[in-house]
């Protein structure tokens, strides 16, 4: 085994330092400190890796595949510990989320709210990048900063965690973690350590080192002090602070657009007609008086209210952004009570999820598949989540909630309207405007008018959802058209759908911001356990912030059901004159044929006659991945190296016994006796010798043991030099060499390797089963 020189353990020691301070960036992102175990675990498995690598004297590739191998085997562990088994054996779905989140984290991270907790692969981010950085800084730290120490090389490896550095900025959120102590230390760790790993021109000893040695601490010392006064206090005078920094998530706008989907206020009669009395909502931990929101709208076209887009600067309703447990808070909201609200669907199918109040954490529990899916996403400012695969029957969340405070109109009186920015509303029919100014009237507060307005609304309108029990019909929708055909009939008769709409717009024409919000309102009794919601309890409300308290709830929909019917005279009836039928048809042929059943049963739908059960397939994934990653780059470097030595063995006798010797040599080299890189065959014979009784003489303790190793060391010296010897005869002695003569130097030498392989340990043996080397075939010129 090579040794490990003090000063490179001291580079790694640096190298995993910085690396973990940079990686502190992460943590506005995830909220938590949680994430440098994942952090810790990508450091340790990527610098094992590669020491590894050097204790065994492997070469690149295999010590790469290596880190790979461990970075499945082990992350699980220390990144997703709920999907392995017994926290250790990692599972098929720990395999899956290491490799999703490696790839694709990235680019999830940057579009979920922090913090960041879903989807569960995310967690993989801070374990690869530290890996990565950690498997490549080590390995050069290793094996090409010890050939070379300089200023420029050491300054090479601090990119790696520079990189980490940078990634936790732009990857975090625009409040720094400890900006100023992180960067310091960064620094000058980094400046201290570029200036230490310089080697010296030339040896120095006795008093000339010591004053050497301490000019150079009170050279770095001027560093540091000079870093922390240029870079601390006059970097602050001349550069303050910025208030904004430049993070990723701030520029990518969220891939969800609710206008993809349909407006959740136009199927508003769906509930009412299809689903009046069928149950598609469970709900416990709800009050009496709460409400359940599905949606809110603030953007009218003049056809219909929807939720306004991403990409719309005045919508406070479009920005869905992927959350994780843990929800944001509303910044126009006074909050009051708060819930624990478990809701399942029995019937309710969209993408729109129930909620109540403003919520603060969310946790799907059914199906299990949704627990791990990156599909949630939530409006603080609307309250409202959706979830792009859909709610469907047997879906299941818990959810903690708080719920607004509803203020009395004495409180409101003197609090102006919130100017908050909307989309502003297309195509309002001018009675809308003129049913408002009349309405609201010589009302002096803000509350005051829009107080009028509901109450003229719920006073003189009618309630019917247009169903046949209704004593007068009602049409649906809710555009421009119907808004006009509810002030101007004799009577105004609709529902939720229309009576919300019309008070939103009359709101906005008189210069207040407002929005629709569709939902349920079950009845509740106190105490109440459970809580089955119905079709029939579906609801549309408006909304209207406030200073200081945020959206205020309007209930304009009346209680009145009994509309008068309109006076409509009936057309009188005109008797006809009779007129007499033709005589039957003759019945066709076909009405005479006799009706058979037929089996339309597809084979498909019967049951196979064998199925593997399930578990069988993941315990043969579970074993088969591990046992591919270890094989498999077993049989390729087998295959390889098969195709190597037919290669050489091919050929004219004097080539085929020069081929014995290469691969000889080769396969020395595997098993970490690496040979002189120039020599003739007999010093390289020698050299393998040399290296050889040092590799026994490690390996034993015993002075006996070391007697029968120098034998054996001895024996095998001879050997590999007479196997030197012959080849050199046969190459340079100008005879022809017969096919038996080089099939003899293969045998000579693969039993010459044989005793070299037993000497060396079964551990060096396989490790040298995934070690290729191939040697440049030299020319006649270098082979002398």
């Amino acid at each position: 085994m090579r040794r490990i020189a003090a000063r490179s353990w001291v580079d790694l020691g640096v190298l995993a330092v910085l690396s973990i301070t940079g990686i502190l960036g992460y943590a506005t992102a995830f909220g938590t400190m949680n994430f440098l175990l994942a952090a810790a675990g990508g450091l340790l498995i990527g610098t094992a890796a590669a020491v590894a690598g050097s204790l065994f004297r492997l070469d690149v590739l295999t010590t790469t595949l290596i880190g790979i191998a461990a970075y499945f085997l082990f992350g699980g562990a220390f990144a997703l510990p709920a999907t392995t088994i017994a926290v250790v054996v990692p599972s098929l779905d720990t395999f899956a989320m290491l490799a999703i989140g490696a790839v694709f984290g990235w680019a999830d991270i940057v579009t979920i709210g922090a913090p960041v907790e879903a989807p569960h692969y995310v967690a993989a981010v801070p374990l690869a990048a530290a890996w990565v950085v950690s498997l490549v800084g080590s390995m050069l730290a290793l094996r090409w900063l010890p050939k070379k120490r300089t200023p420029w090389r050491t300054s090479l490896l601090v990119i790696g965690p520079g990189l980490l550095y940078l990634s936790g900025i732009l990857l975090g959120t625009d409040e720094p973690v400890l900006a100023g102590v992180r960067g310091l230390v960064f620094a000058v760790l980094s400046l201290i350590w570029v200036a230490w790993r310089q080697a010296s021109a030339a040896p120095v000893s006795g008093d000339g080192a010591a004053r050497l040695r301490r000019r150079r601490i009170a050279g770095t010392a001027a560093v540091v002090a000079g870093a922390v006064v240029v870079g601390g206090v006059a970097g602050a005078a001349v550069q303050p602070a910025s208030p904004e920094r430049y993070v990723l998530r701030e520029q990518v706008v969220p891939p969800f657009d609710p206008l993809e989907f349909p407006s959740p206020l136009s199927g508003f009669r769906h509930f009412t007609k299809d689903l009046a009395d069928t149950p598609i909502l469970e709900v416990s931990g709800v009050e009496p008086g709460d409400k359940i929101r599905l949606a809110s709208m603030d953007a009218y076209t003049g056809k219909l209210w929807n939720v306004a887009g991403p990409e719309d600067p005045a919508g406070q309703d479009g920005g869905y952004a992927i959350v994780g447990e843990t929800l944001p808070q509303p910044d126009t909201a006074s909050l009051g009570g708060e819930r624990s609200v478990e809701i399942a669907s029995t019937g309710y199918a969209d993408v729109w999820m129930p909620t109540v109040g403003y919520g603060s954490a969310i946790r799907l529990v059914e199906p299990a598949e949704l627990t791990r899916s990156a599909d949630l996403r939530y409006n603080a400012e609307a309250g409202t989540a959706v979830l792009t695969t859909g709610v469907e029957e047997g879906t299941a969340y818990t959810l903690d909630a708080r719920v607004s405070k509803v203020p009395g109109d004495e409180e409101l009186a003197e609090v102006p309207v919130a100017q908050l920015p909307v989309p502003a509303a297309q195509s309002v029919p001018d009675v809308v405007t003129a049913k408002a100014e009349e309405w609201a009237g010589e009302q002096a507060s803000v509350i005051g008018q829009i107080r009028a307005i509901e109450r003229a609304l719920k006073t003189n309108g009618f309630l019917s959802h247009g169903l046949a029990s209704d004593a007068v019909p009602s049409r649906a929708g809710h555009g421009a058209d119907r808004i006009i055909e509810l002030f101007t009939r004799s009577q105004m008769i609709g529902d939720e759908e229309q009576y919300a709409t019309a008070m939103a717009l009359m709101v906005r024409q008189l210069g207040y911001p407002s929005r629709v919000v569709m939902g349920f309102a079950p009845e509740i009794a106190e105490g109440a356990g459970t809580v089955e919601v119905t079709g029939s309890d579906v609801t549309a409300w408006v909304e209207v912030p406030f200073e200081g308290i945020g959206w205020v709830a309007f209930d304009p929909t009346p209680e009145q059901t009994d509309a008068p019917k309109d006076q409509v005279p009936k057309p009188k009836t005109e008797p006809q004159p009779q007129v007499r039928q033709p005589p039957r048809a003759q019945n066709d042929a076909e009405d005479l044929l006799a009706t058979v059943e037929i089996d339309e049963t597809e084979d498909e739908d019967r049951d196979p006659p064998f199925r593997i059960p399930g578990w069988v397939w993941a315990i043969a994934l579970s074993l088969g991945i591990p046992a591919a990653i270890v094989f498999l780059p077993l049989l390729a470097v087998a295959a390889a190296k098969e195709a190597r030595r037919r290669r050489r063995m091919s050929g004219p006798g004097y080539r085929s016994s020069a081929g014995a010797w290469e691969e000889f040599v080769d396969r020395s080299a595997e098993l970490g006796l690496e040979p002189p890189e120039r020599g003739s065959r007999l010093v390289f014979a020698r050299t393998l010798g040399q290296r050889l009784a040092e590799q026994d003489l490690a390996a034993s303790a015993a002075p006996a043991t070391r007697a029968d190793a120098a034998h054996r060391t001895a024996i095998a010296t001879a050997e590999v030099t007479a196997l030197a010897a012959s080849v050199d005869r046969d190459v340079f002695s100008g005879r022809e060499v017969d096919a038996a003569e080089a099939k003899a130097r293969w045998a000579e030498a693969d039993r010459v390797l044989g005793e070299i392989e037993r000497s060396g340990g079964r551990v060096r043996r396989i490790l040298a089963r995934y070690r290729y080397r191939r040697r440049r075939r030299r020319s006649r010129k270098d082979a002398s």
